[in-house]
C-alpha cells in the first residue's frame, strides 16, 4: 500500500515526460525525433542513479527529514534554508503541473471542456483542499486502486501496442499523417535543443524524493520497507517512461508545441496529449480502453497534485519548528491535518494556474529546477556525511564503514549527475521561464532567514533576566462610556466584580451637551462607579484616554491598568458594517500604553444566535478556535450560565 501512497507523482510523470521530450525534439522537425531514444535512455539512466542514490539517505537519515536535513547537518544553516525554499516552490508546481496534465487528459477525452481549462484546473485544486482540510481516512486504498490501475492499464497498452507491431500491425497515431514545420538549427542549436529535451524529459524525475520524507510512515522494518517501495517505484517508472516513450515512436505520433505548426491540422480544436494518441491508436478512438487510459490517468494526476498537499504542509511544520517560518504552519486543525499550509498551498497552485493558464507546456518550463536544486544540495551533502564517517577519528565499526564506502561512491556519482543536470536545465530552460524559479528560490529562502532572525530577536527580547522587576503600586480599572446602555452596565458589572482598588468609568467628551446629559442620567440610575469626563477638542477617543491614564500614574504612582471596553457581537456579516467599531480600533492603540491591559466585555445582539446554528457541520479549525458547532442538526443555543460542577 505505500506504493500507491508515494508513487503517485513519480509515477503520473511518466503522462507528460515523454510528450514534452517529443515535444521539444519537434520544434527541430521530425528528423529530430530519431534523437528521442538515446534522450530517453539517459534519462532512465539518471532516474536508476537517483533511486540508488536515495536508498542511501534513506539508510543513513530515516528520521523523514530527506534533502532539507541532509543539507542542514552537512552543508549548514543556508544550503538548508534554500533546499527547503526549492522544495516549497516544487511542491506548488507539482500541484499545478499535475493538475494541468490531469485536465489535458480529460479534454483529449472530451474536447467541448476546452474553453473551461482554467475554471476545471481552478475548481479541481479547490476539491482536493476541501478533502484534505475534512480528513482522508483510508487513504492507501483511495490511493491504491486508481494508481494500479494506472500502471496496469498502460502496461497493458504499451504491451498490446509492442505485440501488435511484432505481428506486422503497428499503430499508428491520427497525427502521423500532420506534418511539423521544423526551425533551420546550426550545431550548437541543435546540441541545445537535446540537452532541452532531455531536461524536459527529466520532469519524470519528479516525485522520487517523497519516499526519503516520508520513511517515519512505514511498517518496521522502517529502512528496508522504504528502500524496496523506491526501488519498485524506480523501475515501474522506468519501465513506462521507455515504454510511452517506444510507443510514441512507433505509432508515429507528432505533438507540436503550437498546435498551428502541425500542417493540415485545425489548430482551433484543442491537440489531443500523446497519451491519449497512442490509447487511440493501440484501442481505437472512443473505446472502453480508450476512456479507461484517459480516465486512470486524469486521476491519477489529480492525485499526484494530492502528495504535495502531504508534503508541502509537512515541511512547512517542520520549518515553523525550526523558526523558518510563520508558527501558524505549526498549527493542526481539528482533523489533526496542517490546515493552514494546505490553504497556502492551494492558493498559490491557483495563482500558478490562473497566471499561466493552465497550460502544461509553459507550466513544465518552470518544473523541475526546483527538483534538482534539492537533488543536488541533497546528494553533495551526502557525500560529506559519508566522509565524516571515513574518517580515522569517526569510530565507526569495520561494517559501517565498508558501507559508508559504497555510499560514498553512490551518491558521488548521484551528485556529479544532479549537478550537471542542474545546469543543463538552467541553460537549456531559462530564458523560456525558468528565471521566475530562479527569482522566487532566493527570495523565499531570504524571507525564510529573515523570519528566522525575527524570531530569534523576539526570543531575546522576552528572555527572563535578573534586571526586570515587578511590583505596580495601584490597581485601577477604567470602563469606557459612550452612552449608558446594556453592554456598559455589563461593562461596568464585570470590573466591579474583579474587585479592583478602584474602579472609574470614563467618558470621552466630544460634545458638552452629550457629556452633560450623560452625567444627569448616570446620577439618575445611581451606577455604582464615578463618572470621570475627559475632554477631546479634536474628537479622538483613544489618545485623551492615554493622557488620563499618564496624569493618573504621575499621581497616585505606577499603577497597573485593566480597561474594560463593550463590543457588539453580530451574526450576520453584514451587520459589522453597520457598526463603527470603536470598541477594537481603541483597543489595539490603548495596547501599545505600557502597564495597560485590554478587557473586551462582549454584548451579543439577537442576531448572533445565527451562529450557533448556520451550519451542521464545523468547519475545519472551528471547534479549535472556540466557535460553537450544531449537535444533530439542532441549534445549539448560548449557556444560561457556567456548567454545573460535577
Amino acid at each position: 500500500m505505500a506504493l500507491p501512497i508515494f508513487a503517485s507523482d513519480a509515477l503520473s510523470s511518466v503522462a507528460y515526460g515523454p510528450q514534452e521530450m517529443l515535444m521539444t525534439l519537434a520544434l527541430g522537425g521530425l528528423a529530430f525525433l530519431t534523437f528521442a531514444p538515446w534522450v530517453a535512455a539517459c534519462v532512465v539512466v539518471l532516474l536508476v542513479v537517483v533511486v540508488l542514490s536515495y536508498r542511501q539517505l534513506i539508510k543513513a537519515y530515516p528520521s523523514g527529514g530527506g534533502d532539507y536535513e541532509v543539507a542542514s547537518k552537512n552543508l549548514g544553516e543556508i544550503p538548508g534554508v534554500v533546499v527547503a525554499a526549492a522544495l516549497l516552490v516544487d511542491y506548488i508546481l507539482t500541484v499545478s503541473v499535475s493538475i494541468a496534465s490531469g485536465v489535458d487528459n480529460i479534454i483529449s477525452a472530451v474536447p467541448q471542456l476546452d474553453p473551461l481549462r482554467v475554471e476545471l484546473a481552478v475548481g479541481f485544486v479547490i476539491l482536493i483542499v476541501i478533502v484534505n482540510l475534512r480528513g482522508v481516512r483510508e487513504a492507501s486504498t483511495v490511493f491504491a486502486i486508481p494508481t494500479y490501475l494506472f500502471i496496469g492499464s498502460v502496461g497493458l497498452m504499451i504491451v498490446t501496442g509492442l505485440v501488435r507491431t511484432l505481428l506486422g500491425d503497428a499503430p499508428i497515431a491520427e497525427s502521423a499523417a500532420y506534418q511539423i514545420q521544423g526551425e533551420h538549427l546550426a550545431d550548437a542549436a541543435i546540441i541545445l535543443l537535446v540537452l532541452r529535451a532531455f531536461s524536459s524529459g527529466c520532469s519524470a524525475l519528479t516525485g522520487v524524493e517523497a519516499v526519503s520524507n516520508g520513511v517515519q510512515a512505514f511498517r518496521a522494518p522502517k529502512i528496508r520497507n522504504a528502500q524496496l517501495t523506491l526501488v519498485m517505484m524506480g523501475s515501474i517508472a522506468a519501465l513506462l517512461f521507455a515504454g510511452l516513450t517506444a510507443m510514441g515512436l512507433i505509432t508515429n505520433v507528432h505533438y507540436a508545441e503550437n498546435a498551428c505548426d502541425l500542417v493540415g491540422f485545425d489548430c482551433s480544436q484543442p491537440q489531443p496529449s500523446v497519451m491519449a494518441q497512442i490509447a487511440a491508436a493501440t484501442f481505437g478512438a472512443g473505446s472502453f480502453p480508450f476512456f479507461v487510459i484517459q480516465a486512470v490517468t486524469a486521476c491519477v494526476l489529480l492525485l499526484a497534485a494530492n502528495t504535495a498537499f502531504n508534503g508541502f504542509p509537512l515541511l512547512g511544520a517542520v520549518l515553523a519548528r525550526d523558526g523558518y517560518a510563520p508558527k501558524s504552519l505549526n498549527t493542526r486543525g481539528d482533523r489533526l491535518v496542517f490546515s493552514n499550509g494546505m490553504i497556502v498551498l492551494g492558493v498559490a497552485a491557483i495563482i500558478v494556474l490562473v497566471v499561466f493558464q493552465a497550460n502544461l507546456t509553459t507550466l513544465i518550463q518552470l518544473y523541475i529546477i526546483g527538483v534538482f536544486v534539492s537533488f543536488s544540495l541533497g546528494q553533495i551533502g551526502m557525500v560529506r556525511h559519508w566522509k565524516r564517517m571515513l574518517k580515522p577519528d569517526s569510530g565507526v565499526s569495520a561494517s559501517d564503514r565498508q558501507s559508508a564506502k559504497v555510499g560514498l561512491v553512490i551518491n558521488t556519482i548521484g551528485a556529479t549527475l544532479t549537478v550537471f543536470v542542474l545546469v543543463i536545465v538552467t541553460i537549456t530552460k531559462f530564458t523560456h521561464g525558468a528565471y521566475l524559479v530562479f527569482i522566487a528560490i532566493p527570495v523565499l529562502a531570504f524571507l525564510m532567514m529573515g523570519v528566522k532572525r525575527y524570531y530569534r530577536d523576539v526570543e531575546h527580547e522576552i528572555a527572563v533576566d535578573d534586571v526586570t522587576h515587578f511590583g505596580a503600586q495601584g490597581d485601577v480599572a477604567l470602563v469606557l462610556v459612550n452612552k449608558l446602555q446594556k453592554p456598559v452596565v455589563k461593562a461596568v458589572e464585570y470590573a466591579v466584580a474583579a474587585k479592583h482598588r478602584k474602579t472609574l468609568a470614563i467618558h470621552v467628551a466630544v460634545s458638552a451637551e452629550d457629556a452633560s446629559a450623560l452625567q444627569k442620567e448616570w446620577h439618575d440610575h445611581l451606577m455604582p462607579i464615578p463618572l470621570v469626563i475627559v475632554e477631546s477638542p479634536y474628537r479622538s477617543f483613544a489618545q485623551p484616554v492615554a493622557g488620563f491614564i499618564k496624569k493618573y500614574r504621575e499621581k497616585h504612582g505606577s499603577s497597573v491598568v485593566t480597561v474594560y471596553l463593550p463590543q457588539y457581537i453580530v451574526g450576520h456579516w453584514w451587520e459589522s458594517f453597520l457598526h463603527n467599531r470603536r470598541a477594537r480600533r481603541m483597543a489595539n492603540q490603548l495596547m501599545l500604553v505600557h502597564g495597560v491591559s485590554i478587557t473586551l466585555v462582549p454584548w451579543l445582539l439577537d442576531s448572533s444566535e445565527l451562529i450557533y446554528g448556520r451550519r451542521s457541520r464545523p468547519l475545519p479549525g472551528q471547534e479549535r478556535a472556540g466557535r460553537p458547532v450544531v449537535v444533530n442538526g439542532r441549534r445549539a443555543h448560548r449557556p444560561e450560565g457556567p456548567p454545573s460542577e460535577g
